[in-house]
């Protein structure tokens, strides 16, 4: 079977949408289990230059909780339902 122009044209314009959605959805959470704050990939941390997206393995060694001061160490991952 042969795919028109047309249908195949439109399947590539619909791809990239749903890897975008894909990749949405496999943010996670991490929580600082020393006072709760919670890191959400998918809204990063502007205010210290971490921008959306970025993956927890992403951000630097060295970057504290924002609230409490706490190092990467102190956070978990939190499951989403």
């Amino acid at each position: 079977m042969r795919l028109s122009f047309t249908i195949r044209h439109a399947i590539a314009k619909l791809a990239p949408l749903n890897l975008e959605q894909k990749q949405m959805q496999e943010y996670k959470k991490y929580i600082c289990v020393i006072c709760g704050f919670i890191y959400d990939e998918a809204e990063g941390w502007p205010e210290d230059g971490i921008e959306p997206g970025t993956r927890w393995e992403d951000v630097p060694e060295n970057w504290f909780c924002p609230d409490c001061g706490a190092g990467k160490e102190d956070f978990e991952m939190i499951e989403i339902e």
